[in-house]
């Protein structure tokens, strides 16, 4: 790619994004690889999807009740970690797409969501794609949930499809000067032991 965008390197960056997203999907979920720490583009939407993956995986264990307390504690405290690094890794993104688009116009409109955080909201689309197609296929349901389940998919599918498209619009007005995005910051306070978020509410009285 070149240092700066044109319209068909968008067009193949997002094409490249979803065949990476189904591609390493079963991978991270199983915990059999680590992405290398974002050093471009595509490396920072791979780190994304990889924290998503592990995200997804952990909140499936959180949810069991065959379990100790130990256990679950253990769940919810990686998922916060995992949480933080996919936030972390949404804003890396926003950073590079700023990088690879020309000076935004700053008399353009503003958009409220970063491209970034359509490409963490495609990489959790994947996933649940992945889960309702599965669910198709279960010899053990009965014939109604799984056309249930089709059903959903094919909805799935539809809104996976509209977001791409609303992703490729905002960067192409981006690279036409007639859209703008800032790169925010999520502030998560629940990783930084500075912050008095255990007292509850002994923080109000």
């Amino acid at each position: 790619m070149s240092s700066k965008w044109t319209m068909s390197e968008i067009s193949l960056f997002l094409k490249d994004l979803h065949e990476m997203h189904s591609l390493k999907l079963r991978e991270f979920l199983l915990g059999d690889s680590h992405p290398l720490q974002p050093g471009d583009l595509i490396q920072a939407a791979l780190y994304n999807h990889y924290f998503n993956c592990r995200l997804w995986r952990e909140e499936d264990l959180a949810r069991r009740t065959n379990v100790s307390d130990a256990q679950i504690v253990a769940n919810k405290r990686a998922i916060d970690r995992f949480n933080q690094a996919r936030n972390d890794a949404t804003e890396t993104l926003d950073g590079y797409l700023l990088r690879m688009l020309p000076p935004l116009n700053v008399q353009a409109r503003l958009n409220s969501e970063t491209p970034g955080s359509m490409v963490d909201r495609l990489s959790i689309m994947s996933l649940k794609i992945h889960h309702m197609e599965l669910e198709t296929n279960r010899i053990d349901g009965s014939a109604s949930l799984r056309q249930e389940c089709r059903e959903k998919l094919s909805r799935l599918r539809e809104q996976q499809y509209d977001l791409s498209f609303c992703l490729q619009s905002l960067l192409t007005d981006c690279l036409e000067g007639s859209a703008r995005f800032r790169q925010y910051r999520q502030f998560k306070m629940y990783n930084d032991p500075r912050y008095g978020l255990y007292k509850g509410t002994e923080l109000l009285t």
